[in-house]
């Protein structure tokens, strides 16, 4: 992305969509402040790094679909103009992934979910068990279907996220380790103050995104009334194991189904290891010890060699949830931008939230899929001026 405009970009928020962020104003001609104490910490930490709008599709959320996919065909070039600016690893893999079911009532679910993905026009192709175990010999021979798709990637958000803090910083970006309070906006005028009581004021040319994750919900000053964007956590577990090296590489693709209707994911890592995730709730913010030995069983049950692996993790990150499930991304003043709310597909969305802030900020058009993100659709109160 290049422009001719120049400015100012203040980010809040230091997590893959802010991070990104930062990295496409640069690529646009900005400077960039980005705020966060603590970057890498939040969602992106515990995230599965899945690149995956094919696997990713949920029953009645047809929103969500346009959004990934355009995501999802941004990121390559995203990865690779990264890439320019820092030696660190990302992870990106772009080997595929298998889908399967465990057993008869799973491969019914997989068959109905294979139905679905076709109707969004995705592409999938549906394998024989034996087709699957060629492809994937370490998958268990008990598994009842599978499906093929090669057009999901992946990468590792942790690399990929001090990757992103490497070239952001290498290129000028100033780091401000703290969080912010209140944003205050007028008509001709806006300032961000910080829990310090330190103030950064904004000029008409220049910009601030709110990419705080859940940190949103605390940031006040720039609304009347009720806070305008309804986040809630959305908790889930990830465990990372290490394989043996006789073992390596376990699987090449991630493997992703339904053991007796859970969803499991198992994804590969270029470093030997391996990450186990897939759980949901919304009520404990620590792993829970029940959902890591199901995680494990379910796991093993796909892919009988984990069973060998050296437990290396548990952790459960809370992740922004909407009451729609579709992120906040709009412009809701003339220098502030809105780019919060990803749930579970904050890695994927990343490179379409990151490049849509800058066509906010610069008058482009945006994609007419983030219409559906409007961050004041479940505003019960007008904008503060």
């Amino acid at each position: 992305m290049a422009t001719s405009t120049t400015g100012h970009a203040i980010v809040i928020g230091g997590g893959i969509i802010g991070l990104a962020t930062c990295f496409e104003f640069q690529d646009a001609g900005f400077e960039v402040t980005l705020i966060d104490p603590d970057p890498i910490s939040g969602a992106t930490h515990h995230a599965g790094g899945m690149l995956a709008p094919t696997a990713e599709v949920q029953y009645q959320q047809q929103a969500l679909v346009p959004l990934m996919k355009e995501s999802a065909r941004l990121y390559p070039d995203l990865i690779q103009r990264v890439t320019q600016h820092t030696d660190l690893p990302t992870g990106y893999r772009t080997d595929g992934t298998v889908l399967i079911g465990a057993d008869r009532a799973d491969a019914q679910h997989l068959s109905e979910l294979i139905d679905y993905i076709k109707a969004e026009d995705l592409d999938i192709e549906t394998l024989t068990t034996r087709q699957a175990r060629q492809l994937e010999p370490a998958l268990s021979p008990r598994i009842a279907k599978a499906a093929a798709i090669d057009g999901d990637h992946q990468l590792d958000p942790r690399l990929f996220a001090r990757a992103l803090f490497d070239a952001v910083l290498a290129r000028g970006a100033q780091h401000v380790r703290e969080t912010v309070s209140t944003i205050t906006q007028s008509t001709t005028h806006q300032s961000v103050t910080l829990s310090s009581g330190a103030r950064i004021e904004v000029d008409s040319s220049d910009v601030t995104v709110l990419a705080a994750g859940l940190g949103a919900a605390k940031i006040t000053g720039w609304f009347d009334g009720e806070h305008p964007l309804q986040l809630r956590p959305v908790y889930g577990d990830v465990l990372r194991v290490r394989v043996p090296e006789s073992l390596q590489p376990l699987t090449t693709r991630v493997i992703r189904g339904f053991v007796e209707d859970r969803p499991i994911y198992v994804i590969p890592r270029d470093d030997g290891t391996v990450t186990i995730g897939a759980t949901s709730r919304e009520d404990q913010p620590h792993p829970r010890t029940s959902a890591i030995h199901d995680l494990l069983r379910d796991a093993i049950r796909v892919v009988p060699g984990l069973e060998e692996t050296e437990f290396l993790e548990a952790t459960c990150g809370a992740r922004p949830g909407t009451p729609d499930d579709l992120p906040y991304l709009g412009q809701v003043r003339d220098n502030l931008i809105v780019s919060t709310g990803y749930f579970r597909h904050g890695i994927l969305l990343a490179a379409l939230g990151a490049r849509t802030a800058v066509q906010l900020a610069t008058g482009q058009q945006t994609s007419q899929a983030v219409a559906s993100c409007d961050p004041f659709r479940h505003a019960t109160s007008t904008l503060n001026v």
